[in-house]
């Protein structure tokens, strides 16, 4: 008989989270803490959405997202999370750039950057203080016609290798490109700038562990493999969910699910406004990506000095649409050494990243896929090998994911890595006015995306999902995340 993974569950909650990603996690751990009844419903088989693992043999782990956070993810996780989680957070020091403009290193903070654009570049320092000031300050509600492009001609007119050196990280982070609001630019950027890029010791497989035992500690009903179908509203309130064939009554929902997937499948046209609904339909999906795993062999060592993080090209120029072409010359590869994983067995990994198009992916038959997915590993290698000579022969492993691959685990429409652009934040706002107890939280408007912006976004739902549950005094969200403030993501 097949396992029944809703044994034992309670007819009736407080809250219903879809979806287990970082956003979705931290507002189940939140709402339980502060005593509601929350259940948490994931579809897979594993707890984290896309900051995930997978186990592959001679003791290989790969993690399909830890590339690198701002510090605020530090603060976050010990005022949300807790100190064992917090205290795994340490910082990449070696981000490294490669390209027919420049090649350099640099620890990625402010202070190296202002060191870097005078010394390397020949820019003042008062003009890249007025830079990252104008970053910095940048809020939701700021002009938003402004674009990165025009950020960008602003302060260092002319420039493509400054563009390049400003804008190729943060498009691999979260999927801007130049021609988005400069503010989706420019808050995320400063976040990086303020301390560097850190990661978390110990691996994926080790953050969701910690993070699903202070989830059960706070009481929170986690349940896996268990497929949301729809959410049930009634006369324009929230009555529950339907889940695996059965119907779960509860007060609030919140939505980790794609928010075109949460409006117009889970929920269905006729419960929202038909301009609300228009605004729904216009959002735009954000780009996907692909991977290429690496497992190099047992006895092989990469020196440290090959770098935390490689952002290398080929390509002569900065430019957005290079970077999402099938015929890659841009990739990022991350270098996970012993370190990673302290705990574990002594091993390296290679994660090399490119954004993609889910249209070059998604009608390929069979056979065209899986030799694409060849032919994406074998040129991965050809680019690596400058970096590790002879690479082929020190690996022992290769496997590559693609949009589709994204779009199978964690059912994003598209296998959309970042969400959706900028327009989808405001019409995820507006949810709770549109139905009484429904909220969304994950990666949108490219300012709540990556792993910072998904935990922060958790907290401020969770905030409002308090109030409207219970009328006392709200959680304290963290310093600078509320929707009006200047940096959702410090």
């Amino acid at each position: 008989m097949p396992k029944d993974f809703l044994a034992g569950l309670q007819p009736e909650y407080d809250v219903v989270v879809i979806g287990s990603g970082l956003a979705g996690m931290t507002s189940a751990n939140i709402l339980g803490r502060a005593g509601h009844r929350v259940l948490l419903l994931e579809q897979h088989y594993k707890l984290g959405g896309l900051a995930t693992w997978f186990k592959r043999p001679g003791g290989h782990t790969f993690d399909i997202s830890l590339h690198g956070f701002p510090f605020g993810m530090l603060k976050s996780c010990k005022r949300y999370w807790n100190d064992a989680i917090a205290s795994n957070i340490v910082q990449l020091k070696n981000i490294r750039f490669d390209n027919p403009m420049f090649s350099l290193t640099t620890t990625y903070n402010r202070e190296d950057f202002t060191a870097l654009l005078e010394s390397h570049f020949g820019i003042p320092k008062q003009t890249t203080s007025e830079f990252f000031d104008t970053a910095r300050s940048m809020n939701f509600y700021d002009d938003q016609s402004m674009t990165t492009r025009e950020l960008f001609h602003k302060f260092f007119p002319g420039r493509e290798d400054i563009v390049r050196l400003l804008m190729e990280p943060i498009t691999y982070a979260n999927g801007s490109t130049l021609e988005d609001p400069a503010i989706t630019y420019g808050i995320v950027f400063s976040n990086f700038m303020a301390k560097g890029v850190f990661i978390y010791e110990g691996g994926t497989d080790d953050l969701v562990s910690k993070m699903q035992a202070e989830m059960t500690q706070n009481r929170v009903d986690v349940r896996i493999k268990c497929d949301v179908s729809k959410i049930l509203v009634e006369n324009g309130k929230v009555q529950g969910v339907e889940v695996n064939g059965r119907t779960i009554r509860c007060r609030a929902v919140v939505s980790n699910s794609n928010l075109r997937s949460t409006i117009l499948d889970l929920v269905g046209h006729k419960h929202f406004d038909p301009k609300f609904l228009q605004d729904a339909q216009a959002v735009r999906l954000n780009n996907s990506s692909t991977q290429v795993y690496m497992a190099v062999k047992p006895d092989v060592e990469i020196p440290e000095s090959t770098g935390d993080l490689l952002f290398c090209s080929t390509a002569d120029a900065f430019r957005t649409d290079l970077l999402l072409n099938r015929n890659i010359t841009s990739r990022t590869f991350s270098f996970y050494y012993p370190k990673t994983r302290p705990d574990s067995k002594q091993r390296h990994a290679i994660v090399s990243s490119t954004n993609a198009n889910w249209n070059d992916w998604a009608d390929l038959d069979e056979t065209a896929y899986q030799d694409s997915k060849k032919d994406l590993i074998e040129n991965t290698l050809d680019a690596l090998e400058k970096y590790v000579p002879n690479c082929r022969e020190k690996i022992e492993w290769t496997e590559a994911s693609t949009p589709r691959t994204f779009n199978h685990y964690t059912k994003h429409l598209s296998g959309a890595s970042f969400g959706t652009k900028f327009e989808g934040l405001a019409v995820s706002r507006a949810l709770p006015q549109q139905i009484q107890g429904l909220y969304h939280a994950g990666s949108v408007g490219i300012i709540m995306s990556g792993w910072l912006g998904a935990i922060n976004y958790g907290v401020i739902v969770s905030n409002e999902v308090d109030q409207m549950l219970s009328k006392s005094s709200p959680i304290t969200p963290p310093a600078n995340t509320s929707p009006t403030a200047s940096n959702p993501n410090s």
